[in-house]
């Protein structure tokens, strides 16, 4: 990527402090007294990490969890064809880019608040076809379906991808329901949103930048779907906006762990309770860094609004209900063509 580009460059206000704060307080949650498979009757033996999640949600929007019981060689595993998916020609790695028409797949020209991202992706979904709305129009009916694109090599790759894709979807469904304990509603509250869900993974890769200053790996964004599950490498690089006072915190590594993010649509369901948090990646100019984020987003036809069980006379629903489905290829319009517009936002329905 040689000299930085001027698509790159941060507008002043948001460009990366090369100093940063590491990040003392982003809760670590240990699962390992969580079953694997729990029904309603594991909650008495968990109180203190369905509060410790409630309090990590209200107080951060972020968490990591250790002994989360997903096996590290599927982790590894992914790692590795990951890199070497990446370390190909871009010629080869192009084979599979993604376009208006494929949406799945490579790409090197992602842009995040109209500013071009520092790296390149992998993206392959969950379900296989999954089922998305054909067009951002409210009264288009349509449904369009999203397959994979497989690269050939490295041939392991597609495997990797899809058992760590079932490690991830298990590891889900165990958060969505502490965090639905949490809010005080039933353990399996949420599971039904997910049943044809729109879930996604992506290989990010950020090559080393000749100016970490300028540009940024993400630019600031908060994320659109239920739940965010990122696996990260030695080399950190993700910055948290701290709720209390506004902060760029750096989140430190910790090896095995995963860092969780609650996304626009607990927002949504939580009636503002829990909040989806400004979070950003730093580049540097020495070494590259992988990587992977699960999103796990429901059923495209989910009507997204405020929980009944969280709203009252008092407490009135903050939001208009939306169409998830129409809400992402919304957004995905705008991760290809700058338009002039904000891309959409929750705010957009707030009422």
């Amino acid at each position: 990527m040689g000299e930085v580009d001027p698509a790159f460059i941060q507008d002043p206000e948001h460009r990366p402090k090369i100093s940063f704060t590491e990040a003392q307080g982003i809760p670590l949650i240990d699962l390992s007294h969580i079953p694997t498979h729990s029904s309603d009757d594991v909650t008495a033996v968990n109180e203190g990490v369905v509060r410790e999640i409630g309090d990590a949600c209200k107080e951060w929007g972020f968490f990591q969890v250790i002994n989360h019981g997903v096996p590290l060689e599927k982790r590894q595993r992914i790692e590795d064809a990951s890199r070497k998916f990446f370390a190909q020609s871009l010629e080869e790695k192009r084979k599979v880019r993604r376009s208006d028409k494929e949406v799945l797949g490579y790409y090197d020209t992602e842009h995040t608040k109209n500013v071009r991202d520092w790296k390149e992706v992998f993206d392959f979904t969950i379900e296989e076809p999954t089922l998305i709305p054909a067009s951002h129009e409210p009264d288009d009916k349509e449904v369009t379906e999203w397959t994979n694109q497989w690269p050939d090599y490295p041939t392991e790759l597609r495997e990797a991808c899809q058992e760590y894709a079932q490690e991830m979807v298990k590891l889900a469904y165990k958060l969505m329901e502490l965090v639905a304990l949490s809010l005080g509603l039933p353990g399996n509250k949420f599971h039904g949103f997910f049943k044809d869900q729109t879930s996604f993974i992506r290989l990010n890769h950020y090559p080393p930048c000749p100016a970490p200053d300028l540009a940024l790996g993400v630019g600031r964004h908060k994320d659109g779907g239920a739940l965010t599950i990122l696996a990260q490498d030695d080399v950190g690089g993700l910055e948290v906006k701290r709720k209390a006072d506004g902060e760029w915190i750096r989140v430190k590594p910790t090896p095995d762990a995963y860092i969780i993010n609650v996304g626009d649509i607990i927002q949504v369901w939580s009636n503002d309770k829990y909040e989806s948090v400004d979070h950003r990646v730093m580049v540097n100019s020495k070494r590259e860094r992988f990587s992977i984020p699960f999103f796990f987003n429901p059923a495209h036809y989910t009507l997204v609004k405020p929980l009944e069980e969280l709203t009252n006379e008092q407490n009135p629903a903050k939001y208009r209900e939306y169409s998830w489905g129409k809400f992402i290829t919304n957004r995905k319009r705008s991760n290809f063509q700058k338009l002039n517009v904000e891309n959409i936002q929750i705010y957009h329905f707030r009422i």
